[in-house]
């Protein structure tokens, strides 16, 4: 079952809002190649943190076909945290590319 990511946009809680003002905060502070760095190191860690939550999946699957837990509760979680958070890279980098691919399209 694939989850559309698109859904996600209306949800909305204060830590996401916070997130967002910071956000917004660093952007009218920053200039040039520093907000540059600031977007290529915040991917960076989105791929770590995706990594992270595969491995995580991937252990809890393993643990439960060696029949070393029963809890498939603990397993459920892990595998739909996997998910949306590859989702959610694969839907970035597929934004990333559309804007590289504009850049490239302009004429000077």
């Amino acid at each position: 079952m694939a989850l559309d990511i698109a859904s996600l946009r209306n949800i909305s809680s204060p830590i996401i809002e916070e997130a967002v003002r910071n956000s917004n905060l660093q952007r009218a502070e920053e200039t040039g190649t520093d907000s540059f760095s600031n977007v290529f190191n915040a991917a960076v860690n989105n791929i770590y943190e995706t990594n992270s939550y595969l491995s995580e999946a991937e252990n809890e699957e393993l643990k439960f076909s060696m029949g070393l837990t029963d809890n498939t509760h603990d397993l459920t979680i892990a595998l739909q945290k996997a998910s949306t958070a590859l989702q959610y890279t694969v839907a970035v980098r597929d934004k990333l590319l559309e804007a590289y691919k504009e850049i490239m399209n302009i004429n000077l």
